[in-house]
């Protein structure tokens, strides 16, 4: 019987912090592993509450081949009232499983770890679709959690930055992200008081919002057409969706569960707006369009959640690090 090895948060923050090479390049391979067919991704079962109509908890299974061979779920709660009583709102623990005799072989605390590759995600997007790491402006609309690890990847990647924008319906929130910029060194730090002043005359906008229903609904918005990582994927119009080059990471994930490209295609009657993926793009075959918006919205694919995983996994176990239990299964399984 196998030993579980199970890793906590703080096991997992100190092999992803100051990896964003690392993370960034996993993420690039699971996606092409992805796009060459050598994996299984389910689609993510989503279970919600009568009593908290904004609150869910999500499974996603998934199978990642090629250099990876791993399988395994991510559970994460996303419970957005938790912040006001100062409790994170999402939670997640990701369990890995060998792929010849299925048995798990260990248990990960995996907010940091779902963060961290959709952070890696957008990164990758970002340089893929603006062809360098440079942005003049970027604006934030979204000042939380994820925000602050893209800017942690835009910051260790030496992103060549000048200026910012920050918008949060709740401001202070903006305020104490501009803080931490500033603090981390970046210049032209400017917190705004709407959305479209995050969006106008910034090169790359990035969405990091909590919204159910699309808010930006003014294709005018993006007539400068800039890099858009639409990471929270409910942000836009079905309007602003069609003027745009989308790209996702997988179609049939992304255009589901009422994002913002799923309400475009019941508009439309079909998903021809989509131009590609973002393998596409690293593949060569789907190129930037630069008259229009570059629109990227990943769903955020379980294969991402693996390939963080495993590596980190590893990293552990080579400095015997986390706690092993030899005997987790027990004879009850016998």
């Amino acid at each position: 019987m196998p030993a579980v090895r199970v890793i906590t948060g703080d096991d997992v923050h100190s092999c992803v912090n100051g990896s964003a090479e690392e993370c960034v390049d996993l993420v690039r391979r699971a996606y092409l592993t992805h796009s060459a067919g050598d994996s299984s991704n389910p689609h993510s079962s989503f279970l919600r509450f009568p009593h908290k109509p904004n609150s869910r908890i999500i499974s996603l299974p998934a199978y990642l081949g090629g250099d990876f061979g791993v399988a395994g779920m991510k559970w994460i709660a996303s419970f957005p009232d938790n912040t006001a009583g100062g409790i994170p709102r999402a939670s997640a623990m990701l369990i890995l499983n060998d792929t010849e005799i299925g048995y798990p072989f260990a248990c990960l605390e995996s907010s940091i770890i779902s963060a961290t590759r959709t952070a890696a995600s957008a990164v990758l997007g970002a340089e893929a679709l603006a062809g360098e790491r440079a942005a003049r402006r970027v604006g934030f609309i979204g000042t939380g959690l994820i925000a602050g690890h893209v800017w942690r990847f835009l910051r260790d990647l030496k992103w060549r930055i000048d200026g910012f924008r920050l918008y949060d319906t709740v401001r202070a929130n903006a305020d104490r992200f501009g803080e931490t910029l500033t603090e981390d060194g970046a210049t032209g730090v400017v917190t705004v008081d709407t959305a479209a002043e995050a969006i106008e005359d910034c090169d790359l906008v990035v969405l990091a919002t909590v919204a159910g229903e699309p808010h930006i609904s003014d294709p005018g918005l993006f007539a400068h057409a800039p890099t858009v990582l639409h990471l929270s994927l409910r942000d836009l119009s079905p309007e602003v969706i069609l003027a745009g080059q989308n790209i996702t990471d997988d179609v049939d994930h992304a255009v589901r569960e009422r994002t913002s490209l799923h309400l475009t295609e019941q508009r439309t009657g079909d998903r021809a707006f989509v131009a590609g993926t973002i393998a596409d793009v690293l593949n060569g075959v789907v190129r930037r369009d630069p008259a229009r918006a570059a629109i990227y919205s990943p769903f955020g694919l379980g294969v991402l959640d693996l390939a963080i995983g495993k590596w980190v996994y590893e990293q552990v176990t080579e400095r015997n690090d986390g706690t092993v239990i030899d005997d987790f299964f027990g004879s009850a399984v016998r």
